[in-house]
């Protein structure tokens, strides 16, 4: 019967495409009915393609899978066929709701009370996702197709499953198929929510790399009572992290924070408090600004690790895994025309920030200059995520202005 509704609610959505130009509220209201939890996609991607296609997009769905991981539902669109390609980055899997009694009402009604749009994704991001299609809508019924345009162009959007999960099999390898057909991404806007407080307080120009890390010290278990017998791998652990800790990664630098290394977790797997365990372990997580790379810091462990044990016989295993590395989109043309239709907007000049986690920024910026901007971000994972229909209305205004100052629209010249 769940899935009979399911399928019942795709149809009735996709057999109901209405969405004025001005109105992005509504295809937001949609995307979060459909429960795109990471890694299902439960007709989020079809309603979107379905919706572009009616402004003219040619719509590719592509699904991606590997060894050991879950195939994710990707969409590449793109409306025009010349350079330059201005592209919108985002996601429509969602993190999980939680418990239900944790919301006042259904994670995935979508409904709207006090002015406010409530349901998972509402933050983060399919609010933004409905923000800008409308405003590609506004931008074709103002000014036709690319076409027509005075200045030649392509408006894309770059749309993944697995933003919420490993990121495996979405954005990184819809961009490797892109490049394979020699499709070119001039420039970049990722509608993550940025804002902390209110809309038009923060543009992201660039993020920290994150590196987490296992260190395993492995030692002789033994008796308590008879230590000389065992080797405490507690006693090396604590002794080398301290070493990790003590001294601050660096103090910052012009447009990032100062490198961060927090531990998150210790384990030594034992209850008994006569016995001395075999091993001893600790997870930790490194965010990292751009005085460093991910190399960098593993030769730092590393030393920081030989400089702890000295002399001494310490048996221990680092294992590290990369999430991404830093990267800076320097202020210039893309943060300008941000800024300029911000404050046109809302009246509000925002800061360029590198604050914050991860996003599929880390690998669009292989690619191409990218920046992100999306809604205020203060319940994204939260119970009860919302956000101010207002501020939805406004950001497609935003996305809007956006896109006429890329491609220099002249009024007067339509």
């Amino acid at each position: 019967m769940v899935h009979q509704n399911k399928f019942f609610l795709q149809e009735t959505i996709l057999n109901n495409l209405n969405y004025e130009t001005n109105n992005p509220i509504k295809l937001a209201q949609d995307l979060i009915k459909l429960p795109s939890v990471t890694p299902l996609d439960e007709g989020a991607i079809e309603l979107l393609s379905s919706v572009l296609k009616t402004l003219g997009f040619v719509c590719h769905i592509k699904k991606f899978s590997s060894p050991n991981t879950d195939e994710i539902t990707n969409l590449y669109a793109r409306l025009g066929d010349q350079n330059p390609n201005f592209c919108f980055a985002g996601h429509t899997d969602v993190v999980p709701s939680g418990p239900s009694e944790s919301w006042d009402s259904d994670p995935f009604s979508g409904h709207i009370s006090d002015g406010n749009l409530y349901g998972r994704g509402a933050a983060d991001m399919k609010s933004a996702i409905a923000a800008f299609v409308c405003a590609v809508g506004s931008i074709t019924e103002l000014y036709g197709p690319p076409s027509k345009w005075e200045f030649p162009g392509s408006i894309s959007l770059l749309i993944t499953g697995d933003e919420e999960g490993p990121a495996i099999n979405g954005t990184r390898k819809l961009l490797e198929w892109l490049e394979k057909k020699e499709e070119v991404i001039s420039t970049c806007i990722v509608g993550e929510p940025t804002n902390e407080s209110v809309l038009g307080d923060m543009i992201k120009i660039g993020r920290r790399g994150s590196l987490n890390g296992t260190l395993k010290v492995n030692g002789i278990q033994g008796h308590t009572a008879y230590p000389h017998l065992a080797q405490n791998p507690i006693h090396h652990l604590i002794y080398i992290l301290q070493s990790l800790i003590y001294e601050p990664l660096d103090q910052g630098t012009e447009h990032f924070q100062a490198s961060t290394f927090q531990i998150s977790n210790i384990d030594v797997g034992n209850r008994a408090t006569n016995v001395i365990p075999a091993s001893a372990t600790a997870q930790f997580n490194i965010r990292f600004n751009d005085l460093h790379t991910s190399e960098s810091i593993r030769k730092l462990l590393v030393k920081r690790i030989a400089a702890a044990i000295d002399e001494e016989k310490v048996d221990y295993e680092l294992d590290i895994h990369v999430s991404g590395e830093c990267f800076l989109t320097p202020p210039g043309t893309l943060s300008n025309i941000l800024i300029s239709s911000i404050k046109e907007v809302t009246g509000k000049t925002p800061t360029l920030s590198t604050t914050g986690g991860t996003s599929d920024a880390r690998f669009i910026k292989n690619y191409c200059p990218v920046a992100e901007f999306g809604l205020v971000g203060k319940t994204m994972h939260k119970a009860n995520e919302n956000v101010l229909c207002s501020d939805v209305d406004a950001l497609s205004k935003i996305y809007f202005s956006v896109i006429k100052k890329y491609f220099q629209f002249e009024d007067s010249n339509y």
